[in-house]
């Protein structure tokens, strides 16, 4: 069942929205796809500790808008840290987020924002005559830190879209990561912070969270990719398609699924998953940490978990906001 209604997508699409992202290639993918879609208007981009280093990921995502004949639209670096410890990534996934090799984007000169992320979006969050909807691709450790020290700015919030855990399935730490191997339980934005998660997850917000549940029913395929690469594509497609094919490697060993892109059409149109509302928690230390675990399945919780998802109606959606 689609628990957030159809009727309400024109009244959301109007919203602004404000995409909270740690500049991996499937995030740089869902930026792509928002700034093609009729119903998407990014109003800022803040770049959190993740894959990519944010100075590095800053980068990459003002050379994207630049492409997309966007450049006003404001980038905010932030956190390098999570809230507590050091969980970071992969060095050589971090290596090739930063580089992006193989995708052709404009080069450009040093546009960041002065202005932090955490600065950005307090003051943001405080103006509660302009809504705003929050997509969420990274770790949670801006919004853990922001409606800790700004809580009235959770009704700012029109809805969060955040992609992050495993409900009901295996995590993906030991995905490229065998010293990690162990922890089978966790997913790799919750894991970087789980901290964070815990916090955001118990925020009274109208939240879609879009886990692996959901996403591993979207896998990217070879067949995917060759499709794609093969439509008459505008530039940002043929940058998604570099993209696509410089993952390749991953890709063919069928451990590659639409994780970010999957969230950000959720975030437009939320009847391409199927979401039920729980109550979860977030385990914060031992073997298990950064585990996303079901408390109960909760009608009256403002958090919905994605348990499913239709990849015919995200592949649909995906290849035309890339067409020609």
């Amino acid at each position: 069942m689609c628990l957030f209604c159809v009727s309400t997508l024109s009244a959301q699409s109007s919203l602004p929205i404000i995409v909270d992202t740690d500049a991996g290639a499937d995030d740089m993918m869902a930026l792509a796809y928002l700034l093609s879609s009729r119903d998407a208007r990014i109003e800022a981009i803040t770049v959190v500790h993740g894959v990519a280093h944010v100075s590095e990921g800053s980068r990459n995502i003002r050379r994207l808008l630049n492409l997309a004949g966007r450049p006003e639209i404001p980038v905010f670096e932030g956190e390098e840290r999570p809230l507590q410890g050091l969980r970071p990534f992969p060095a050589d996934w971090r290596a090739l987020a930063d580089k992006l090799p193989g995708v052709d984007l404009p080069e450009i000169g040093d546009t960041r924002s002065a202005e932090r992320a955490v600065s950005y979006l307090k003051r943001r969050l405080k103006d509660r005559t302009h809504p705003v909807r929050i997509l969420a691709l990274g770790p949670l450790t801006h919004l853990a830190v922001v409606l800790r020290d700004v809580p009235e700015g959770m009704k700012t919030i029109d809805r969060l879209v955040i992609m992050g855990g495993a409900v009901s399935v295996p995590g993906n730490l030991s995905g490229g990561n065998p010293e990690k191997a162990a922890n089978e339980v966790a997913e790799w934005n919750i894991y970087a912070d789980p901290h964070a998660a815990a916090a955001v997850f118990k925020v009274p917000v109208t939240t879609l969270l879009v886990p692996l549940d959901a996403t591993m029913r979207v896998p990217i395929t070879r067949p995917f990719v060759e499709n794609f690469r093969r439509r008459n594509l505008t530039p940002l497609g043929r940058v998604v398609a570099q993209l696509l094919e410089s993952s390749l490697p991953l890709i063919d060993t069928h451990m590659y699924f639409a994780w970010d892109p999957l969230a950000a059409a959720a975030l437009l149109d939320s009847s391409i998953v199927t979401a039920k509302p729980a109550a979860l928690n977030v385990v914060t230390a031992g073997k298990d940490v950064g585990r996303t675990k079901l408390a109960r399945w909760n009608s009256g919780s403002k958090l919905r978990v994605a348990v499913d998802a239709d990849p015919a109606r995200f592949q649909t959606s995906f290849e035309r906001a890339f067409a020609k």
